[in-house]
C-alpha cells in the first residue's frame, strides 16, 4: 500500500491543493502500472476541508484509491477536532478505510522535542494520542462504517487499556462505550523494530484479527533488514494460525483484495 509518511498540509489553499494533487497522480500511476502488487490511499489537502472533500472524490472515482491517508496532526491541530467532522462524514457515507501516519510532531510537545526524542517516542505518542483523541470524540462510534488502521502498534495503547477503562470514564462520563471497545474496534499494523513485547502486548489487547503487516518502508531499512521487519512475527513463537492471519490474511479481508496476487497492506509507505 503506497502513502507517504508526512503530507503537505500547507496553510495557502492552493499549494496545498498543488502539492497533494501531485501525490495523489503519483502514487496512483504507479499503482496502475502493478495492479496485482500495489494499491494507493488518496491524501487530502488539509486543513481545507471544501477541496479536501473534492480530492477524496476524485481519489475513490477517479484515481482508484482503495482508501485514505492522513496525519495525525495538521498544523499543530489534532485531526480529531471539529473542524474535521465533514471528513469522517463522508468516509463514514462511503465505508472507507482511513489509515493514519504520525506527522513527526513529538506531539508538540517541548518535553519530547527539546530531549530529541522526536521520532524514537514521539512518533509512538502521536499514535496513542489519535486514539485517544478518536475516544474522546467518540468518532468511531458515531461513524461507525469508517475502519482505522493505526501504525506501530497504536504506541502504548496496548498496555493502557484497563486503566483508560478504570480512570478514562472517570474523566470522560457521558462515552457511549468503554475506551477499550473502541480501541479494540480499530485495526494496527506491525511495525515495532522486532520488539516481542511491543507485539504481544498488542496481541494479547487488540487479538490477532486486528493486527495487520506494515513495513514502515523506507524508515526501517536503516535499522533492520527488510526481511527482518516482517520476519520477526514468524520467530515469536506463536499459533500458525495467528502468523497466517497477520502476515496473510487480515488486510486482504480488511481490503477486499483477491488472496492470490493482490498488494498487501502497505507493503510500502
Amino acid at each position: 500500500m503506497l502513502s507517504p509518511h508526512w503530507l503537505p498540509y500547507l496553510p495557502d489553499e492552493a499549494e496545498c491543493v498543488r502539492a497533494v494533487r501531485m501525490l495523489n497522480d503519483g502514487y496512483a500511476e504507479l499503482a496502475h502500472r502493478h495492479p496485482k502488487r500495489i494499491a494507493s490511499y488518496v491524501m487530502l489537502p488539509l486543513p481545507h476541508i471544501d477541496v479536501a472533500l473534492r480530492e477524496m472524490e476524485r481519489g475513490f472515482d477517479q484515481l482508484g484509491c482503495v482508501g485514505v491517508n492522513m496525519n495525525i496532526i495538521c498544523l499543530n491541530r489534532s485531526i480529531a477536532e471539529t473542524e474535521f467532522e465533514p471528513i469522517y462524514a463522508e468516509m463514514n457515507r462511503r465505508g472507507a478505510i482511513l489509515f493514519v501516519h504520525p506527522a513527526g510532531t513529538g506531539i508538540c510537545s517541548p518535553f519530547i522535542n527539546d530531549y530529541r526524542f522526536r521520532g524514537a517516542v514521539g512518533t509512538s505518542l502521536e499514535d496513542a494520542t489519535f486514539v485517544l483523541h478518536m475516544i474522546a470524540k467518540q468518532i468511531p462510534h458515531r461513524y461507525p462504517n469508517i475502519k482505522f488502521i493505526v501504525p506501530h502498534l497504536g504506541g502504548p495503547i496496548p498496555m493502557l487499556l484497563h486503566r483508560l477503562d478504570k480512570q478514562g470514564r472517570r474523566d470522560h462520563p457521558n462515552l457511549a462505550e468503554a475506551p477499550s471497545v473502541t480501541a479494540k474496534k480499530f485495526w494496527y499494523d506491525t511495525v515495532c523494530y522486532g520488539s516481542k513485547a511491543a507485539f504481544t502486548c498488542a496481541l494479547e489487547a487488540f487479538g490477532a484479527d486486528h493486527l495487520v503487516t506494515g513495513s514502515d518502508y523506507p524508515v526501517l531499512q536503516d535499522y533492520e533488514t527488510y526481511r527482518d521487519t516482517f520476519g520477526y512475527i514468524e520467530r515469536l513463537g506463536l499459533p500458525q494460525a495467528d502468523v497466517e492471519k497477520i502476515l496473510h490474511h487480515n488486510a486482504h479481508a480488511l481490503f477486499g483484495f483477491e488472496q492470490s496476487g493482490a498488494p498487501a497492506e502497505r507493503g510500502i509507505r
